[in-house]
């Protein structure tokens, strides 16, 4: 018996495997993005299925918001919006919020949502593990918004320059991020702070935890996002006058809005179409400081610097692990 199972088992890995290789093969380039993904046009994104059969037409449509924010109720927030997107496709409209980075991911790679909004830093594991299209980020009629990094300190504490920090307490958010741990990862050494090596990164798993930890003594400083930062001093949840900043960094583009690359095409553009059309309530442009739309952007291009920052860093897919 256990014979029999182990021929089976061998047989069936070989068929898989057979079939990954015609996958191959059928694939002229595929890049960074994983065997089951395409990108012959080499835009760096997924391309549509090229079997039409594969097309996906979800209702209802899910659509997942970055965790890596603070404790505010974002369905609540992003409810006029969700309402808006049913009433514009003539679906049901769900929204998720995950508990993680990568639980995001693994819902997107596995076809539980189809929509989303994914971090900074994230957006590049989201594109390559899990088939995510990005299409647009939050701006004004100006054009889009940007967010940086920020090292910060208590105002009464002794830090006055970076390299004061070596051997502290200094808190980074999630190996994703962007602002919160990709770019220092690359940017402060170039200022003379190592992280990792002038001090041991500890990960908070978000900004605002970050930030209140600074505030609380827990932390001597914090690498944290400029607009999660000035988000809580403008919401009252920190007094401005209790932090210092010792470094900002270049602006990056801010969370990503993306959409499955296996979407019906009609369904796709129709969606886009919706998310373009739309215009923020004055409830949510206070909470996305002043953002009154969806502004169209490229992935190739926009998160050109996000993509540099990711690699020089030694980041990597797998801080996002793909479900077994």
């Amino acid at each position: 018996m256990m014979r029999i199972l182990k021929i089976l088992i061998l047989a069936s890995v070989a068929l898989c495997a057979s079939h990954l290789a015609w996958a191959q093969e059928k694939c002229p380039y595929r890049g960074e993005l994983d065997a089951q993904y395409c990108d012959a046009d080499k835009d760096l994104v997924a391309d549509p299925p090229t079997d039409p059969s594969k097309f996906k037409t979800p209702d209802p449509l899910t659509f997942s918001y970055a965790p890596e924010k603070n404790n505010k109720d974002y369905e609540a927030i992003f409810k006029p919006f969700m309402d808006y997107l049913a009433q514009c496709t003539g679906k049901h409209v769900v929204f998720l919020q995950a508990k993680s980075n990568a639980a995001q991911t693994d819902a997107m790679r596995s076809g539980r949502s189809q929509l989303g909004s994914f971090s900074t830093g994230t957006t590049v594991f989201a594109v390559n593990i899990a088939g995510a299209v990005p299409f647009a980020v939050r701006g004004t009629a100006k054009g889009t918004q940007g967010v940086g990094s920020l090292v910060i300190v208590r105002s009464d504490s002794s830090f006055q320059k970076l390299t004061d920090l070596k051997g502290k307490r200094v808190a980074h958010t999630s190996p994703t991020s962007s602002t919160g741990h990709m770019a220092p990862m690359t940017l402060l050494p170039r200022e003379g702070l190592s992280p990792g090596k002038d001090y041991e990164i500890l990960f908070s798993g978000k900004h605002d935890q970050s930030i209140l930890g600074v505030d609380s003594g827990e932390y001597d400083a914090a690498v944290v996002a400029d607009e999660v930062l000035n988000r809580m001093i403008g919401t009252g949840t920190i007094n401005e006058k209790r932090f210092r900043v010792l470094y900002r960094g270049p602006l990056f583009p801010t969370e990503s809005f993306v959409y499955a690359h296996d979407l019906e095409p009609k369904l796709r553009d129709r969606l886009v179409k919706c998310f373009f059309d739309f215009r923020y309530p004055k409830e949510m442009q206070k909470e996305f400081e002043n953002a009154d739309r969806f502004i169209p952007i490229s992935y190739q291009k926009d998160w050109a610097v996000v993509r540099d920052i990711a690699q020089a860093s030694g980041s990597n897919r797998d801080a996002v692990k793909k479900p077994k």
